[in-house]
């Protein structure tokens, strides 16, 4: 005789498999605010020729506040401009229910001629 036969087999309760963290979001600077705030140096080469410009970076802040990404999003046409856009700015931690997130922050730069 089976000791086996006549029993129902039961599984082990399957765990749910660990979610992947959310993709960061984008929000505004605004919600960031700046520890140093964007004072990009005007390249005296772009004052010398007279190039001016927006330049939007997009960068993505870590959970501690530090850039971790950074890229360009629309330029000014101008290189040396967005070299030194890039180099900027510095954030608070974004936190969305007393919990710390990464975030993705479109800057804008304006470089005017005074």
């Amino acid at each position: 005789m089976n000791p086996l036969e006549g029993l129902q087999a039961t599984r082990e309760p399957q765990q749910a498999a660990p979610r992947a963290p959310a993709a960061p979001r984008t929000v505004s600077a605004s919600q960031l605010g700046y520890l140093v705030p964007p004072n990009p140096i005007y390249p005296a080469r772009s004052r010398k020729v007279g190039e001016q410009g927006a330049v939007m970076i997009r960068v993505l802040v870590d959970v501690v506040g530090r850039p971790s990404q950074v890229s360009l999003q629309t330029s000014s046409g101008h290189p040396a401009l967005r070299v030194s856009a890039v180099r900027a700015a510095q954030f608070r931690p974004y936190a969305e229910g007393g919990l710390p997130q990464a975030v993705w922050v479109l800057v804008p730069i304006n470089f005017v001629l005074r």
